[in-house]
């Protein structure tokens, strides 16, 4: 019995220490991963500005290779994070994501081919290239900015479609909110109202058989508050008689 127990609690500590090896692993490996982020991000963001420094400073070969590389990179970001952030909300944009990804691969070929273009000696030749080097980087740009373009019409035409069929909902329940009928007459007050009718029809103003000419017009008297329902009013529940 006492050798089970401590087979228990030997297994117990063992997976203990498994479960945090395993979480120490996955934070590591989680941290480690936002740090690559950062670094990726500033490095962008370093060569960025430098090759935008570059296309303004610097004439000739060396200033067109800069704004052909700046632009390239620009394009292809931009219709990556277009692409990546509506992928999540529409599945058809899918394979449009894979064809972006083959066109990546045309896309860091060229940076790659431009990058060395960049510690070339021979500034002659380097600007023989640019003609070739401008058709590509043309090509790549515009076949992602399709891609991107198509996908913010599609995203848009899709949030139109959704407001449009909104306010039609909203347009039908308004309707529906606004409609009521008319509440049927009380018991009483439609007894009053053909008392009066024959009252004015016989002449006798509302006097009753007996009354005399002591009594006043029903006409000029104001109708009993008591006998007013409203559609918004609980009905009144009849009196118990005991």
């Amino acid at each position: 019995m006492e050798e089970a127990i401590l087979t228990i609690l030997a297994l117990l500590f063992v997976a203990f220490v498994a479960l945090g090896v395993y979480a120490t692993v996955k934070v590591t490996k989680a941290a480690k991963r936002g740090v690559d982020r950062t670094l990726d991000q500033a490095r962008r963001t370093v060569e960025d500005t430098t090759l935008r420094a570059k296309s303004f400073g610097q004439a000739g070969a060396a200033g067109e290779l800069a704004r052909l590389r700046l632009s390239l990179r620009t394009s292809m970001r931009a219709t990556q994070e277009a692409l990546q952030a509506g992928v999540g909300q529409d599945a058809s944009l899918k394979e449009s994501l894979d064809l972006f990804n083959r066109l990546s691969g045309h896309g860091l070929e060229l940076d790659a081919d431009l990058k060395r273009l960049e510690r070339e000696p021979d500034r002659a030749w380097v600007a023989g290239q640019l003609p070739e080097l401008t058709a590509r980087t043309e090509r790549i740009t515009s076949s992602a900015d399709a891609l991107r373009r198509a996908a913010r019409e599609r995203a848009v035409r899709f949030a139109e479609d959704d407001l449009s069929t909104l306010s039609a909902q909203i347009d039908v329940e308004a309707g529906a909110l606004r409609h009521w009928t008319d509440p049927e007459p009380a018991p009483g007050a439609a007894t009053a109202a053909g008392t009066e009718e024959r009252g004015r029809a016989t002449g006798t103003g509302g006097r009753t058989a007996g009354g005399g000419g002591g009594s006043e017009p029903s006409a000029i008297t104001g109708p009993d508050p008591r006998l007013a329902s409203y559609p918004w009013e609980k009905t009144a529940r009849p009196e118990t008689t005991t």
